[in-house]
């Protein structure tokens, strides 16, 4: 029996993938390829096919050319973003076109590929994809992520927010950066967008590039032959073959020079890396999520970070609120950091005060939730019993949220802003003693609950 009688009935079950290009050689090669895999195909030369076809039956993922006879890869994309969003995107372009692939990615593509297609890049791309959860389902390594220190904390809006973003690109294999200040939680961000992504069973790596000596960059990042410089006794792999197949976590990112900038460019744009000491170039596989704490496009003006590398991470910018952004969480991060550094010193128990939580929901947070497991840290550590008081934590006056003057002092604050402090820091605790529930809330308050709404978007409390 043929190969084609045998793959025929035993594709008609098989997860089902569309083809759009109008070069027959192209069709048939990724046909075939999937064949192989054990997968159907459904092969369209034109936007309008495509269309057809996504009309009749759902997709595991879409191949697309860039170039299609009646419109653009990039229609394709958009139509299967706005009527079949579960579906992924991969685009094909032409060799070396970074601004088509950057476009497909802010589009809403899953992946690309170069012309000529690798056929080893072009199985890895659909083995990620066809492994994403169908139907907005999480996987289990994110379900599993029960320890405080690895759970996004928060039932604010802008925690929410964050939660839906990381949700949405998990989906995709396009580049993150991640924007926010110091200690506002950017690693966890971007290990939690590789826990819910196809590529969760591969290596998570964390990269402070702030840390490595620019002598060393190019070896540590792409790797080493043995002989290729004094100390290079074996081969040694850099970090983008360690994270082969799974995320690397490019951390404090302006802090490279510009000349491994150059290099992590090229690296990003061929999906291909040459080690220190080798002529020959390696495919890899890597989801690039970057951050820093410093606002990137301000250093691209001031002429220290490239521009075309700039665009090239942040193809989608997932922004980290500052903690005094979200005071409703900081009850429940604190009383979970206080727990996880009680559970690490011996298994002791303390509780925070009910003015110490109001002292924390009132302090300004310059380092972020960091600061706050640090004060929480030192609070344990000066405390005398069971109980943690304001004094404490240790806070000082100059970084209060909106603290005035006190005895005879200057406030530095008009009557309604301080009606407006005490109001919010009222309308906090009440949400936090009721499990954050606006009903229950704005019973405890002796107010309605449209009273309560009124006054908490008026606050902005939680935006």
């Amino acid at each position: 029996m043929s190969l084609g009688k045998l793959d025929r009935r035993q594709r008609a079950q098989s997860a089902r993938v569309l083809v759009v290009d109008d070069e027959a050689d192209i069709r048939e090669l990724l046909d075939l390829t999937l064949a192989r895999m054990g997968l159907a195909a459904d092969c369209a030369a034109t936007v309008a096919e495509a269309r057809q076809l996504l009309a009749r039956q759902p997709y595991r993922l879409c191949l697309t050319d860039m170039r299609l006879p009646d419109g653009a890869g990039l229609d394709v994309v958009r139509l299967i973003g706005e009527c079949y969003g579960e579906t992924p995107v991969a685009v094909i372009t032409a060799f070396g076109s970074a601004e088509n692939a950057v476009a497909a990615l802010k589009a809403g593509a899953f992946d690309y590929l170069a012309k000529p297609v690798a056929l080893e890049q072009l199985r890895t791309l659909i083995k990620s994809a066809l492994n994403l959860p169908q139907a907005g389902g999480v996987p289990e390594s994110a379900q599993n992520l029960s320890a405080p220190a690895e759970r996004l904390i928060g039932k604010s809006p802008a925690i929410d927010h964050v939660r839906e973003m990381i949700a949405k690109v998990a989906r995709s294999q396009a580049p993150v950066y991640v924007s926010g200040e110091s200690g506002c939680g950017k690693e966890l961000a971007a290990r939690l967008i590789h826990a819910q992504s196809a590529r969760r069973a591969a290596l998570f790596v964390p990269v402070n590039c702030g840390a490595i000596p620019e002598n060393l960059m190019e070896s540590e990042f792409f790797g080493y032959r043995k002989g290729a410089f004094t100390g290079a006794d074996a081969d040694r792999d850099g970090f983008f073959q360690a994270a082969s197949g799974g995320t690397l976590f490019l951390d404090e990112v302006a802090d490279l020079p510009l000349a491994m900038q150059v290099k992590l460019l090229r690296a990003i744009q061929e999906k291909r890396v040459r080690k220190v000491g080798c002529t020959a170039e390696e495919p890899v596989d890597v989801r690039i999520v970057s951050a820093t704490h410093r606002k990137l496009k301000e250093c691209v003006d001031a002429g220290s970070f490239r521009q075309d590398l700039y665009y090239r991470l942040n193809v989608i910018e997932l922004k980290m609120p500052a903690l005094r952004d979200c005071r409703e969480d900081i009850p429940l991060l604190a009383e979970g950091a206080l727990a996880r550094i009680c559970g690490a010193n011996s298994g002791q128990s303390k509780r925070l005060s009910p003015d110490a939580i109001r002292a924390l929901c009132d302090y300004s947070f310059p380092g972020n939730v960091r600061e706050l497991e640090n004060i929480l840290e030192r609070a344990i550590a000066l405390s005398s019993g069971n109980v943690v008081v304001p004094d404490d934590l240790q806070l000082t006056e100059a970084t209060m949220a909106g603290s005035g003057g006190r005895d005879g002092e200057t406030l530095d604050e008009t009557l309604d802003d301080t009606l407006n402090r005490f109001e919010r820091r009222i309308i906090v605790e009440a949400l936090a003693k009721e499990g954050f529930n606006r009903t229950a809330a704005a019973r405890l308050l002796g107010v309605t609950f449209r009273s309560l709404r009124y006054r908490i978007e008026r606050l902005g409390i939680g935006a």
